[in-house]
């Protein structure tokens, strides 16, 4: 994704720096998947830098100077969007994450266990993506977009059925079951340039109005 596209507008002005001589934390989340991934400190010069290339940029107190995650690793964090907390002391920066965040090579530089969440959903679909953008041989998700709109269309019907036959009787298998339907429907959803979290958005609006 072009970040230079997707960087946006934000008053550098409305953050009070002088609560932490000029340095502000920023936490860095992945936009897709919600997971944290680190905690940064920029100063002015570092914001604007991150806001000019939409790459982010961070003062680094060890280096004592600018600081763009992936400089040398190439694991840069694409800027998506940026918010401020409510004491205009924090920021908070969703990021598209170019390999993993960490140095020492885990998605996050809290680690890579946490418990099944949405995140889990997300990391799903952009595995999915991945297999169609870049098939490999082998794959079964690779294979179903091979064969075509009409039978992915197909196994979401089969797992739909199974899953349904699997509550019904209470059957034991209904976690697997559901899990396949899942799993077709995201395939589905990728096959037909739709991303889950259009889904979501849908089932957003739908509580919304009964608020």
């Amino acid at each position: 994704m072009d970040s230079l596209m997707t960087k946006p507008n934000f008053d550098i002005a409305s953050i009070d720096w002088s609560k932490s001589d000029g340095l502000v934390p920023a936490v860095v989340q992945d936009a897709r998947t919600l997971r944290v991934l680190m905690l940064g400190y920029v100063n002015p010069e570092a914001l604007r830098k991150t806001l000019e290339t939409g790459l982010v940029t961070f003062y680094s107190r060890t280096k004592q100077r600018l600081w763009q995650k992936g400089e040398t690793s190439g694991h840069v964090l694409n800027l998506r969007d940026i918010k401020i907390d409510c004491d205009n002391d924090t920021l908070l920066m969703l990021v598209d994450p170019v390999g993993p965040t960490c140095h020492n090579g885990t998605t996050s530089c809290f680690g890579d266990e946490f418990p099944p969440s949405l995140a889990t959903l997300a990391e799903l679909a952009a595995v999915i993506h991945q297999r169609r953008m870049n098939p490999e041989s082998g794959s079964y998700t690779a294979k179903l977009f091979a064969d075509g709109l009409t039978r992915i269309a197909q196994k979401v019907g089969e797992e739909g059925v199974e899953t349904a036959l699997a509550g019904a009787t209470r059957a034991p298998n209904l976690r697997e079951e559901a899990a396949d339907l899942f799993y077709h429907l995201f395939v589905l959803l990728e096959a037909s340039d739709l991303d889950w979290m259009d889904v979501m958005k849908v089932l957003q609006g739908r509580a919304d109005k009964k608020k």
